[in-house]
């Protein structure tokens, strides 16, 4: 499998990939190092990050619940 960079589709990504990405710039984010010129894009990154990452979890939410709504029938 390739590396995940910030150029990686976060539409490819597994819900794993885009959860570790998230930490990943969290930690860049409260380091020390962090560059300020970098800061809008890992900025950026993280919100279509988490965007993506709600969108599957309120999907399987969803799927869930039309399962188990099965066996209450």
């Amino acid at each position: 499998m390739s590396e995940i960079t910030l150029e990686t589709p976060v539409s490819e990504m597994s819900y794993r990939d885009a959860v570790n990405q998230l930490e990943s710039i969290l930690r860049q984010m409260q380091s020390d190092d962090c560059d300020i010129d970098r800061l809008s894009a890992l900025t950026r990154r993280s919100t279509e990050l988490i965007a993506e990452c709600r969108r599957r979890l309120l999907a399987t939410d969803e799927e869930l619940r039309n399962i188990l709504s099965t066996l209450e029938k």
